[in-house]
């Protein structure tokens, strides 16, 4: 598992209009929020999604942007985004890369049967690309108002520090 004080894995993805994000185009600009969810269209993960879109000008606020990580596809993700007015950023991870360099992908048992799944997780990084807060079996309720809180703990911090 991933703990603060590591670097982010480094990682390149399509987006929901299949454009490539490439993480590193952050790095020295931006704080990242980037969180991992287990499929588009499920209560849980509309409301984590719909949480952080509607609170987006905050965190934007504070220079840091929000990602969204699922193993569904690029059309899955754009379906997604326009159904609920989503306005961050869906990344595609259909081959679960990044979710295994984030060790986010975890054996579940499901109707007695076992299978890999995605463990609702997020990772605060700082723009030098530290992890800042690593929380794995997150509850969407309430889940972007704690993420804001930690991101604005982060620019506080560096605020001190840059006195």
């Amino acid at each position: 598992m991933l703990r603060s004080g590591d670097r982010a894995p480094s990682f390149s993805l399509p987006d929901a209009d299949m454009e490539i994000f490439d993480f590193a185009s952050v790095l020295g600009k931006q704080n990242v929020v980037l969180y991992f969810y287990p499929r588009d269209n499920t209560p849980g993960c509309t409301r984590q999604a719909t949480d952080f879109s509607d609170h987006k000008d905050q965190f934007d606020r504070l220079g840091c942007t929000i990602l969204g990580v699922s193993p569904d596809d690029c059309l899955t993700h754009a379906e997604f985004r326009d159904e609920h007015g989503l306005a961050i950023n869906l990344l595609s991870d259909e081959d679960g890369e990044v979710c295994r360099l984030y060790d986010v992908l975890k054996n579940r048992e499901v109707d007695g049967r076992n299978r890999v799944g995605v463990v609702r997780s997020t990772f605060v990084i700082d723009r030098e690309g530290i992890i800042q807060a690593a929380l794995y079996d997150v509850t969407p309720k309430g889940h972007a108002a704690e993420i804001f809180e930690l991101v604005k703990q982060l620019e506080t911090r560096k605020l001190n520090a840059n006195r």
